[in-house]
């Protein structure tokens, strides 16, 4: 699978086997490695990364045509919606 993540910032290309763990490279976005786990969890896609940042990871899922993205990280939570643009 792969989930390709476009800013003006940086984009970022993340290739994977769900449920198949590995070692993700993100110095180029924040400087560090981690192990990666991707599921699904009924109808959501669900990573969690083991390093040196606590309970870190995020979930995708779709509702109709909004993209949602929910990312934790120290117990703290962001909550991104994306909307479907024609």
């Amino acid at each position: 699978m792969t989930v390709k993540t476009r800013s003006t910032f940086c984009n970022y290309i993340l290739e994977f086997e769900v449920g198949v763990e590995f070692e993700e490279d993100l110095r180029i976005l924040d400087g560090r490695k981690c192990q990666t786990l991707v599921t699904w969890e009924e109808e959501q896609l669900v990573c969690v990364q083991k390093g040196e940042v606590p309970n870190r990871g995020w979930r995708h899922w779709l509702e109709g045509e909004m993209l949602y993205l929910e990312l934790t990280a120290r117990g703290a939570v962001c909550e991104q919606v994306f909307r479907k643009v024609r």
